[in-house]
């Protein structure tokens, strides 16, 4: 599912127009990655957490070249499901 069906499917589940829902879409995923951002978790009962990960600092392989290269540390977004996602 792309991002365009997940909209049309909110719509039409929460009885809101494309552009509503568009709207709705939009603004989670902006306060996501703003809480996210400032260190902070984002957690939806029954749904998952969003959180960040530190990832250190490490050595990888250039494929073409097969050189080895640095690989700085960052930081990334990381989703665990709660429990109601079981399948």
């Amino acid at each position: 599912m792309n991002k365009a069906e997940l909209i049309a499917a909110m719509a039409e589940n929460a009885g809101l127009t494309k552009v509503d829902a568009h709207k709705a879409l939009d603004a989670f995923i902006a306060t996501t990655k703003k809480e996210l951002k400032a260190g902070k978790k984002v957690t939806l009962i029954g749904f998952g957490t969003f959180s960040v990960a530190e990832r250190k600092a490490r050595t990888g392989l250039n494929p073409r070249t097969k050189k080895s290269i640095k690989i700085p540390a960052k930081k990334v977004a990381k989703f665990k499901a709660g429990k109601g996602m079981e399948l």
